[in-house]
This record gives C-alpha cells, structure tokens and sequence, in this order.
C-alpha cells in the first residue's frame, strides 16, 4: 500500500512513528537520570540503616472511573458479540443495548458522584433515605411506573467502538497520573522526606521535625474504593500542606505510623540518669 502512494503522504504517515521510535531511544539513553520512585524504593530496600520508609504520589481522581473503564469494556464486547442489524430479532437486540447503555450510565453517574463529591457516610444514608422515601411515595400515587419511562425513553444505544472509545478516554486521565506519579512523590523515613519534583534529582529533602502527618479518610466512598488521603503539614506556616491521594490507604497508613512511631522515639529527650547502654 505505501508503494502506491505519493513521497508526501508516506512521510506525513511515518513521521508519529518516527517521533515515538526517537522519544524511546532518548528515554533508554537517559534511563540511568531518571530517578524514578521505583529507583528510590530500591535504594531504600538497600540501604541497611532504614528499616521503615514510604513512598507515595498523588492519584488524580479520574482514578475512581476504574468501574466506568472495566463496565465500558464489557459493554463493548457484549455489544461486539449482540450487535447484528440485519437479524430477524433486531428489536430484541436494540432492547439490550439499551439495557446495556442504562446500566453503564448508572455506573458512570456513581462515579461521577464519587469523582465530584466528597461523601460522608452520613451523607450516604441521608441519600438513601431520601431516594427510598421518594420511590414509597410514587407507589402509593401509582406514578412509579411512568416515572421509569423516563429513563426508558434516554434511549442511550452505543455500539461496540464507541464503547472502546470511552474506555480509551477515562483511561487516559489514569495513565497520566500514573506516570506523573513516577517523577513527582513523596518519600517519608524516619529521619527525613523527599520532595521529588522531576524525572532527575530535582527535589527537597524537610527533616521529620519540620513536618507532620495526616490520615484522612472522610470520604465513606473513596475509602470503600481503598483510597484516603495523606496530608502533610510543614513547621513553616506560610507553606501550603500538601495532599496527597493514594490507594491502599490502610496498608499506607499503618506503615506511616510505624514510621512516625520511630520518629518520635528517636527524638525523645533522654532522662537524667539514663547511661544508655542495654
């Protein structure tokens, strides 16, 4: 195909190829520069003198539209293997698209709720108490049913590529976090915490006096999702604190309070009289 076509064409066709072709050998000369968090947990594991450390970056909440990517992916290959305009039961199948399209909105509102919302618990149970009072009230009128052809005339049919597409999309946010998160972290041992603000050696280094820490897990939804938030505030008060979201917050969270624990050990003032030895 590439013999048929004009220089002009084959060049403008090659040309991202060849960006990406120069942007991985640049990456793979530069390799040893880059100091990653994973570089960073390997100097940490080994180096004898820290026992207990922490590395952690912030996840963009995009992160929450994991349900919307895995339900977009499923709805793409239900609908690959459904889809077929010409079969005899053509209306059947335009029925559970839109049963497809009602549930992946359902999945997509929640996480939306999740993404723009901080959620209580409190919160949770007030919605739930509202929405069940609201459905008792439209069976007694006898309105329930009407009132569900609403949401039956949204009509929503996508096909398997636009489902794809979706998918694609929300996982992009998530992929861009993710790989931001491998030049811009926080590393936290007893002693100190790392600043790390760029793909090189970038970065701040605050000893563990000057600063303190914060769990954060207010948010009912994003805990039950196995995200929290570490919040870090400085001695300097004209400093803003940093924010942290991460996964697996309680596992996190245990390891930054025996990093804490430690700390505070190490600074406690010793006692008249105390010889120090075991």
């Amino acid at each position: 195909m590439l013999a048929t076509w004009p220089t002009q064409k084959v060049i403008i066709f090659l040309a991202p190829f060849a960006l990406l072709l120069l942007g991985a050998l640049g990456a793979f000369l530069m390799r040893k520069t880059f100091c990653t968090r994973f570089r960073m947990a390997r100097q940490f594991r080994d180096d004898p003198d820290i026992k207990e450390w922490l590395i952690v970056f912030n996840w963009s909440r995009k992160v929450f539209y994991v349900w919307t990517i895995l339900a977009s992916i499923v709805a793409c290959i239900l609908m690959a293997w459904l889809w077929d305009e010409s079969s005899p039961n053509s209306e059947k199948i335009k029925e559970t698209a839109r049963i497809i399209g009602g549930v992946w909105l359902a999945i997509f509102f929640l996480n939306y709720l999740v993404d723009e919302y901080e959620l209580n618990l409190k919160i949770i149970l007030i919605f739930v108490l509202f929405v069940g009072a609201l459905v008792l009230w439209l069976v007694l009128m006898g309105w329930l049913e009407s009132f569900g052809r609403i949401f039956a005339k949204l009509n929503i049919i996508l096909n398997a590529w636009a489902y794809l597409l979706l998918a694609v999309i929300f996982s992009l946010g998530i992929v861009t976090s993710w790989l931001k998160g491998l030049f811009y972290y926080v590393a936290i041992t007893p002693n100190y915490m790392n600043i790390r603000a760029g793909p090189t050696e970038t970065g701040e280094q605050v000893r563990s006096e000057y600063f303190a820490t914060r769990i954060d897990t207010g948010d009912f939804l994003e805990r039950a999702l196995g995200f929290g938030r570490i919040i870090i505030t400085f001695a300097d008060q004209h400093r803003p604190p940093l924010t942290l979201l991460v996964g697996r917050i309680g596992k996190k969270s245990g390891t930054l309070e025996s990093i804490r624990g430690v700390t505070a050990v190490d600074m406690s003032p010793v006692k008249h009289g105390d010889s120090g030895a075991a």
